[in-house]
């Protein structure tokens, strides 16, 4: 390995070594060599192109979608003494010319900028008078018309390839099944790109999934194990969003809603305090999240289903950024399939489109009733082999326990089939439970051979059967989108007798982790464990960094991460040599930090 880079590693981001791929990564762009990287989020790819640019000669230019993740992240570089910048809308005319002046001058080791300003005219033609030391394309998935994030403006990107055909190029995204991973290939000209793909695999989050019954209940029941932790709850309604923000904040919580339906000033204001506060829950719409560099967020929380399995990767790997224990908890009903098949076959989206969107739905909701383990089918879904069991999600902790419904389920199909396959889970279980009501007389089906025929069991455990029979393929939301259900192909096998149906036993809700439930000892320093007796540090330290963050106008986890404050609270370093060995301690931040750390820490030693 080249000495300078690790010499860089070392005294530049204070990280001891390379972490998985990251050195090869660093290697071959240094070389010059094109690049598609697969990383989860928080495995370290903007090193795998910050070194890079600081290796070789000129500029690198970093393509980012979004103001607040360039702004992170120059935050961040500068802090470690890396000469960054960025130009985008947020600044006045006069310092735009001032950063284009010292791109000129090849004052700059790193320049972020959104694509919209990348394909202009004239700031290619800046470029082409300029040494760049390499092009990066961060969030390269926004590439792909099958993505969750899909940003045409990427698919003009291509230029860089034939504009500067000697610059390096490598795109970067911590999200991409087989599918986009092709198609990003294909429309960045990347065909000889070399590519390195990590595991997708996130070992310190652990995963939680259970019905909704009581959404507030349960949702304040899973919070009590994260109090004082920054965390993000998503919800699918802007309405849901506003009430549960309100809710958890009279409940004690600094809790802030975001949506596309306030106004930018208030979007901005409530960012701004998450990513600069510690202990803020954001309660958001998907609107929120990419491109969100905060590492220490704890949890993320679903109150609704997403769109699927590729969009619930991306939103729960915002969880645990910087490797320490997190946790992605979901609740769910029935009403959430419903409800996006709608959104699905309303949307304006080209019929093509509309069925990959319903093919990534019903793998989540395979994903969301499954009995075995959670990582195992969360990572085949972007096509990975996982060897599990995990023994860290919910199924792996406390296996579900199944039962023969195979009757049930024939009784469920025959159900569908015979009430024309023209209604919704509410009234196929009426008939079945032989319920005589209103509609049921009126449409006479009353007298159909199924009515009554499931009269043992409940209404509560029917919508069990046809929620699982959903997400096992058996039964499908039509594609219209009024929700009513239809027969699949597979449902023959069960009807003629020739497949049995195994079923879990819906029993509990979605819960914290038991690590966390079992231990009495964690007073306030939630999931991260930290001890009674290292609980005053713990806080003094975090104390000293917002301290230190709001005097210099960075974010608390550009001063140091949690991995870093937790690790001087392990190690108590007596002096700045004993500091400088702690990860995430370079020699800028060594300077301009050391000194009041370490006065905390031995005050309180």
């Amino acid at each position: 390995m080249n000495a300078s880079a690790l010499d860089l590693l070392q005294s530049v981001f204070g990280y001891p070594s390379f972490r998985g791929q990251q050195q090869a990564v660093v290697e071959h762009m240094s070389e010059g060599g094109d690049a598609l990287v697969l990383m989860p989020t928080g495995g370290g790819k903007s090193l795998c192109y910050q070194i890079p640019a600081l290796l070789r000669q000129g500029t690198g230019i970093v393509v980012s979608p979004l103001i607040a993740l360039m702004h992170d992240q120059v935050d961040a570089l500068r802090e470690a003494g890396v000469a960054a910048a960025y130009l985008n809308s947020s600044l006045g005319a006069d310092d735009q010319r001032e950063v284009e002046r010292r791109l000129s001058a090849g004052e700059l080791n790193l320049l972020y900028v959104a694509p919209e300003r990348l394909l202009t005219g004239r700031f290619l033609n800046l470029l082409e008078h300029t040494e760049v030391a390499l092009f990066a394309i961060d969030e390269a998935h926004c590439v792909s018309q099958w993505g969750h994030d899909f940003r045409p403006e990427y698919r003009e990107l291509a230029i860089l390839h034939q504009r500067f055909p000697q610059v390096p190029r490598i795109a970067l995204t911590a999200t991409a099944d087989p599918r986009t991973r092709e198609e990003i290939v294909e429309r960045l000209a990347l065909q000889q790109a070399r590519q390195f793909v990590a595991s997708f695999d996130r070992p310190n989050i652990g995963y939680r999934v259970g019905l909704r019954h009581n959404a507030k209940r349960q949702l304040g029941e899973f919070l009590l194990g994260h109090r004082g932790e920054s965390g993000i709850v998503y919800c699918l309604s802007r309405r849901k969003v506003d009430d549960t923000a309100q809710w958890l904040a009279e409940s004690g919580l600094e809790a802030l809603p975001y949506h596309a339906g306030l106004d930018a000033a208030t979007r901005t204001k409530n960012q701004k305090r998450f990513l600069r506060e510690d202990g803020v829950v954001m309660v958001a719409t998907v609107a929120f999240g990419m491109g969100i560099d905060k590492p220490d967020v704890r949890f993320v929380a679903h109150l609704d289903l997403p769109r699927s399995i590729e969009g619930y990767y991306q939103e729960t790997g915002r969880a645990g950024r910087d490797g320490l224990p997190a946790e992605a908890w979901m609740i769910y009903g029935l009403s959430d399939v419903v409800t996006m098949s709608q959104m699905i076959a309303q949307s304006e989206s080209a019929d093509e489109r509309k069925r990959v969107e319903r093919q990534k739905l019903e793998s989540l909701l395979a994903y969301a009733e499954a009995t075995g383990c959670r990582r195992e089918l969360l990572l085949g879904a972007f096509g990975e082999s996982y060897p599990g069991p995990c023994g860290h999600c919910d199924n792996c902790i406390e296996p579900p326990k199944t039962w023969d419904a195979t009757v049930p389920a024939q009784k469920a199909l025959s159900g569908v089939y015979r009430s024309g396959q023209r209604f919704g889970s509410g009234h196929v279980i009426d008939i079945l439970r032989g319920e005589e009501t209103e509609r049921v007389r009126s449409l006479g089906h009353h007298q159909l051979s199924t009515f009554g025929v499931g009269a043992e069991l409940d209404e509560k455990q029917w919508r069990s059967v046809f929620r699982q029979l959903l997400a096992a393929g058996l039964l499908e939301a039509d594609a219209e989108g009024y929700g009513t259900l239809r027969l699949t192909a597979a449902s023959r096998a069960v009807l003629s007798g020739g497949q049995t149906v195994k079923l879990r036993e819906d029993a509990r809700p979605a819960r914290a982790s038991r690590r966390r439930r079992d231990s009495q000892t964690i007073v306030g320093g939630g999931s991260l464990g930290i001890e009674a007796y290292e609980q005053p540090l713990w806080d003094a330290l975090r104390a000293l960094r917002t301290q230190l963050a709001r005097q210099h106008g960075v974010p608390p986890y550009v001063v140091f991460h949690d991995a870093t404050l937790l690790a001087m609270l392990r190690a108590l370093p007596a002096n700045e040599d004993e500091l400088a060995t702690i990860s995430g301690v370079g020699e800028a931040k060594l300077k301009r930090y050391g000194r009041d750390f370490l006065a905390v820490i031995n005050a309180q030693g």
